[in-house]
């Protein structure tokens, strides 16, 4: 979920479950760590189109699944009727009633104001109820940035106020979770190697993730430029006999708990 996202446009929904699956597939994992409980509200922030808001449930808790995009959430609503999916954005939502636990997966690493999506968040949730959350850090999709960084300077332009993303390191994070008055218990940065779907993966991953880099140029030259940094990433990046490229991803996870009362 985020803010700049949006702003330039909006998320192909259809593209993103079509070819992106994974990014649900892998937020199974957090959901176990998450121990979703039967009788709990759950705040799923950056909820996509659904799929891991649908598994809370089948643990008999219930969701609040909120995220930036309109074109996200229709198709949530349409998949997963009987779960409440809100537009709104990280750092300004407010919820009618706390939450049990907060919960995030490859979301928040779109936020820009990383303070105050973790301030929200804290207001979302009782006291002694816990966030868990996963998203990029330091260093994630390391090669990819720096190639799309590489094609952009090469026809002139700089790519830094184009980037859309928020990668800390731990310290940074844990600092922002604290400073809003989280008790951070467990955080990690750590390698995660990700396969993309078949040798169109980078294409569609550059179509659905990096589109503020490319939405001032024409669909021809954007198209070239994605071609361009496909070609320099290819010795890297893809595997010509499993016809799979593979994504640097670095991940921090993360989870922290709200003070009970005294």
């Amino acid at each position: 979920m985020s803010d700049r996202r949006t702003n330039k446009t909006d998320w192909n929904a259809s593209l993103y479950d079509r070819k992106l699956g994974f990014v649900s597939e892998y937020g199974a994992d957090l959901i176990r760590l998450l121990q979703p409980q039967a009788g709990e509200t759950v705040l799923d922030v950056g909820c996509g189109t659904g799929d891991l808001a649908r598994r809370i449930t089948e643990c008999g808790a219930a969701v609040v699944g909120i995220d930036a995009s309109p074109a996200m959430i229709e198709t949530a609503k349409a998949k997963h009727p009987g779960i409440d999916f809100r537009v709104a954005r990280a750092e300004a939502f407010a919820l009618e009633k706390q939450a049990d636990a907060a919960f995030s997966n490859a979301a928040l690493h779109w936020v820009t104001d990383a303070r105050g999506a973790a301030a929200r968040m804290f207001d979302a949730v009782k006291p002694g109820g816990r966030l868990v959350a996963e998203f990029g850090g330091k260093g994630n999709v390391g090669a990819i940035a720096e190639a799309i960084k590489r094609a952009l300077a090469e026809r002139g332009v700089d790519a830094a106020p184009l980037d859309p993303w928020y990668f800390p390191t731990v310290g940074e994070y844990a600092s922002v979770l604290e400073s809003c008055g989280w008790d951070v218990e467990y955080a990690e940065l750590y390698d995660r190697p990700t396969a993309l779907d078949g040798p169109d993966g980078l294409h569609a991953w550059l179509a659905v993730f990096a589109t503020p880099f490319f939405a001032a140029f024409a669909e021809a030259d954007a198209a070239d430029m994605k071609n361009d940094i496909a070609e320099r990433l290819a010795p890297r990046l893809y595997d010509e006999e499993r016809r799979v490229w593979t994504a640097p991803y670095r991940r921090i996870r993360v989870v922290a708990r709200k003070p009970s009362r005294s």
